[in-house]
């Protein structure tokens, strides 16, 4: 089972990744996992990669690439894998088909849940997060503020500058002119699944199982 899955930020894609790697049995691999474990390992991509972090700059492609070829070429994702977070430019997507090719990765799918914007930002800027046990609340469904107590610690509840309505349209417009792209690229080959993403958890886990089992992926 290989699957690539994307969606727009809030759209619960680190969720169903995490309930899809274990219920199918393969690794969850997200691009920070990836440069934790590369930066850990002392790699020369690894070490590479830390020094540019660890400067507050963005890892280039070159080193990504690299660091994701490691990864798939690895025994880690020799009976599947989750990707999350890679490829997010049509540069990156090439380049993973040519890492496939290298690797005879010839069977796999794509996995785009989508949400309208509004409702991204209606999510994302009713979110609260405690910053002591990192737990998240939800304003309409909570009935939590700002500066509230958490509910578990007492500590004052905040919320996170990247959660804020303005700051999400635009994270949503990087994501519509950047990684969109990348989806129309894997959609010419046809192995896109289109998921909607606004039930709940469940029945949106329940749907993308069931395409995967109608697709009969390797």
């Amino acid at each position: 089972m290989r699957v690539l899955l994307f969606g727009p930020p809030g759209v619960g894609k680190g969720t169903q990744a995490k309930m899809l790697s274990e219920q199918l049995g393969v690794p969850h691999i997200s691009t920070g996992d990836m440069l934790r474990a590369a930066a850990a390992g002392g790699t020369d991509l690894g070490k590479r990669a830390k020094a540019i972090m660890d400067s507050g700059k963005l890892v280039p492609d070159e080193i990504m690439i690299g660091i994701v070829r490691e990864v798939l070429a690895s025994g880690r994702a020799a009976g599947g894998f989750i990707l999350d977070g890679f490829p997010r430019t049509l540069p990156q997507a090439k380049a993973l088909s040519r890492i496939f090719e290298e690797l005879g990765i010839r069977e796999f799918k794509v996995i785009d849940i989508s949400a309208d914007d509004e409702e991204i930002i209606r999510r994302l800027s009713s979110r609260l997060v405690c910053p002591k046990d990192g737990r998240i609340y939800n304003t309409e469904t909570d009935g939590l503020a700002p500066g509230d107590a958490c509910p578990e610690c007492g500590t004052p509840l905040i919320q996170r500058d990247d959660d804020r309505a303005e700051t999400v349209r635009e994270r949503l417009k990087v994501y519509h002119s950047t990684t969109e792209p990348v989806i129309h690229y894997y959609r010419a080959s046809g192995v896109v699944l289109s998921v909607d993403g606004t039930g709940s958890i469940d029945v949106v886990n329940r749907e993308i199982k069931l395409m995967l089992q109608d697709s009969h992926p390797v």
